[in-house]
């Protein structure tokens, strides 16, 4: 039986374990549990395709991650995991320049042609847009998109680790070291067939070793969990301002803020009162009444980049048992589950939805 040894249980490891071990393989998962970790931190927004950003490569990622979701939704709660924290809700892009949304209506109109999972595409009045979202203020027409959807980016990880443990995956929490192709943790020497790297922020620890430096970068983000008294917002949809920022609604009363994005070189897990102070000022600027919604708390996270802000996928140059993928940044929670896939297959030999040779990391 082939074995496969994963270094990192973010979104994108856990991914990986749980399709591998749908396989008839040996899969074993280590993860240190480093406090940041990207997925437990985030709440994803699952809608790109109004995105501006024009990198081919990148789209076809997070295109393919989108579409995916439901799939992967639906054999998770077939193996019992139903607190995914996955909902398709759709999602409103807030502008007051009706130019630019028409511009924007435009670009995914055309993107629908090949993404028929957007769904429904609409104009929306301030009225209309209130209606859905009933936090915001009655000054913005927006864009909505019925394919939309949001994640809880730690529910979805533990779903899919729920799902590999259940499938035959062991899971060890420890301090993964690699030496020689033989991994040491927690005292004891694992070998395997194939080792797969997906260790996030963390990404060029385990290469520099192996003398590979893989420009693993990282942003700080700053994130706000707030509770308002209406406890129906459950089905509200995201919602996306003409910023980077955002508003996500979850069950009774949960609104996130997000996000801060820090250019920083060293782990600072520290929630700053300027983060906070700039989250809640970009949340009231669109949705007034949060300003007496009450702080639950700030998660702190590390987005992990590589070059040019496009993943990487392949091997480790020089190491061809050792995969490595990294680099998903603000797209981790869309493009992560999908890209576990086909870093799974991508390990097993088999053919692969997409040319990976494109997001090879030489």
């Amino acid at each position: 039986m082939a074995s496969f040894i994963i270094i990192g249980g973010g979104i994108l490891g856990a991914s990986t374990a749980y399709h591998l071990a749908k396989q008839d393989v040996k899969v074993t998962l280590i993860d240190r549990r480093d406090s940041g970790q990207a997925s437990a931190a985030a709440a994803g927004i699952i809608c790109p395709w109004i995105s501006q950003r024009r990198n081919k490569k990148w789209y076809a990622l997070v295109r393919n991650g989108a579409k995916y979701y439901k799939q992967l939704v639906s054999e998770l709660e077939k193996l019992g995991e139903t607190s995914t924290g996955y909902k398709q809700v759709g999602a409103i892009a807030l502008q007051n320049d009706e130019k630019k949304l028409q511009k924007m209506l435009d670009r995914a109109l055309e993107k629908r042609q090949e993404a028929p999972e957007i769904g429904e595409l609409k104009i929306l009045s301030p009225a209309e847009t209130k209606s859905l979202f009933p936090l915001i203020s009655e000054d913005f027409f927006s864009l909505y998109v019925e394919g939309a959807a949001r994640v809880d980016g730690r529910a979805m990880r533990d779903a899919l680790i729920c799902a590999a443990k259940k499938l035959g995956a062991e899971i060890i929490n420890g301090d993964a070291q690699l030496s020689d192709g033989v991994v040491f943790v927690n005292g004891k020497q694992l070998i395997a067939d194939k080792i797969i790297l997906t260790a996030g922020a963390w990404g060029n620890e385990i290469p520099s070793k192996l003398g590979k430096d893989m420009k693993v970068s990282f942003q700080k983000a700053q994130i706000m969990h707030l509770d308002i008294e209406d406890k129906g917002t459950g089905k509200w949809p995201v919602v996306l301002p003409p910023t980077n920022q955002y508003l996500l609604a979850f069950d009774e009363g949960k609104i996130i803020a997000g996000s801060t994005y820090e250019e920083v070189t060293e782990f600072d897990h520290h929630v700053t009162e300027e983060g906070k102070r700039l989250l809640l000022e970009n949340a009231t600027s669109i949705a007034k009444t949060l300003e007496t919604a009450q702080m639950e708390e700030v998660r702190v996270g590390f987005r992990p980049f590589t070059p040019e802000f496009l993943p990487v996928i392949g091997n480790v140059p020089g190491f061809d048992s050792i995969f490595f993928a990294n680099g998903l940044g603000a797209s981790g929670l869309t493009a992560g589950p999908f890209v576990g896939a086909e870093l799974a297959r991508l390990a097993l030999g088999h053919k692969t939805v997409l040319d990976l040779s494109l997001y090879a990391p030489n």
